[in-house]
């Protein structure tokens, strides 16, 4: 059998090559990527193994892969979807394209495809997330405002989640200097209504990004989402003022699995709004009293503009050869059980590194990329960041 030479992009430390995808190709990763059951990891993992993501479709639509059926989404309804796209004058940009967030690249889980408008070279900057409590203090306020501004006249684009309270501040003070919105709905859904005018100077301005297709309407469970884009795309997340309870403690969460930053501003102990910030601290957080906090900590990555995390993305390469079984790439069937119950003994509750795996199980990264696809077809891995994984339970 032919083995597919597409480089490994699973577990390489090799950023991937950037390629612009042809109509075909965006057509393609739309369809794949709006399949039932087909989630980022699971995404990136079926395009690395069939070479791209129209043999994936080739070969998944309506057959059995490793005893689950897929159903992948029509190609009407995905021309659909970009003629939306398209009308609302926003593009589709790819996880291995030019103007994909730079940051979010090296993510593990980050989406496929994600919906822009607006000025897409804010996306290769360096970034502050800043988020905080809806119903801010005018002390948080007017801190968030001063502090937005002055780092982002160091070289910080602003991003946040368009929210009421700190969010907006964030936004409105670097308008001028660079400020991405990540919106938990579909690009054509303004949310709240109130910042319908700010979203739209955002949009002229500023970068409006969303992994939802257009018209979604979000429900609460869909912020965490969200959140995640918005400490993936920025090199630290600032918590301003939050209560124990509160979605930004889940931004900032994020940001430390994602291997960032994670920055609080304190706040008097009887002040619930600052009940979480003030944890955050206890925990580890970089405590914050001035701009020039965040200034000293990210001054490096500022004035070099590098990428210092691992890019771990899927390529679609049209030209790799097909795989005409689903086996893999081992010798025999029981060469394939043998290193698939040498894997199940290394994995447990504990994440692991995936190179790790490959250096104690001797085999190749592509062996080990199957097994894993399968297992996670099979939903038994759970994934943490820093490509960790573990067992959701015993096998």
């Amino acid at each position: 059998m032919g083995k597919n030479h597409q480089a490994d992009l699973f577990q390489t430390t090799i950023p991937a090559p950037i390629q612009q995808l042809n109509d075909q190709q965006r057509l393609d990763w739309l369809r794949l990527s709006r399949s039932r059951g087909i989630g980022p990891i699971t995404f990136r993992d079926l395009i690395n193994y069939f070479g791209s993501a129209g043999q994936a479709i080739e070969q998944l639509n309506g057959t059995l892969f490793n005893k689950r059926r897929f159903q992948i989404a029509s190609k009407q309804e995905a021309l659909d979807e970009l003629a939306k796209v398209e009308r609302y004058g926003a593009h589709l940009v790819a996880l291995n394209e030019p103007g994909y967030p730079r940051w979010l690249q090296s993510v593990d889980g980050a989406p496929p495809l994600l919906y822009v408008k607006g000025n897409l070279a804010l996306s290769q900057q360096p970034a502050l997330a800043i988020v905080g409590s809806r119903n801010a203090s005018a002390a948080g306020l007017k801190f968030t405002s001063q502090l937005a501004q002055e780092v982002g006249s160091a070289g910080l684009i602003i991003s946040s989640g368009l929210a009421r309270g700190i969010d907006t501040s964030a936004h409105q003070a670097s308008l001028q200097t660079g400020t991405i919105a990540v919106l938990g709905g579909g690009l054509d859904h303004i949310y709240p209504a109130q910042n319908e005018a700010l979203y739209h100077q955002i949009g002229q301005n500023g970068l409006l990004i969303s992994e939802r297709p257009m018209g979604f309407h979000p429900q609460a469970k869909d912020f965490p989402r969200r959140n995640r884009l918005i400490s993936g795309l920025s090199l630290g997340t600032l918590v301003v003022e939050a209560a124990i309870r509160s979605g930004s403690l889940i931004t900032a969460r994020f940001a430390g699995e994602q291997g960032r930053h994670v920055f609080a501003v304190p706040g008097h102990p009887l002040d619930p709004r600052a009940s979480g910030t003030n944890k955050l601290i206890q925990d580890g957080a970089q405590l914050i009293c001035k701009p020039q906090d965040i200034i000293e900590a990210l001054k490096g990555q500022i004035n070099n503009n590098e990428l210092t995390t691992t890019p771990c993305q899927p390529t679609d390469n049209p030209d790799a050869e097909k795989n005409d079984k689903y086996s893999g790439f081992y010798e025999t069937k029981q060469e394939k059980k043998d290193l698939r119950l040498k894997l199940l003994d290394l994995l447990g509750p504990t994440p692991i590194e995936r190179d790790s795996l490959t250096r104690m199980l001797k085999c190749s990264a592509r062996d080990l990329q199957i097994l894993l696809l399968e297992l996670d077809l099979e939903e038994h891995l759970e994934h943490h960041g820093h490509q960790k994984i573990s067992l959701k339970k015993f096998l």
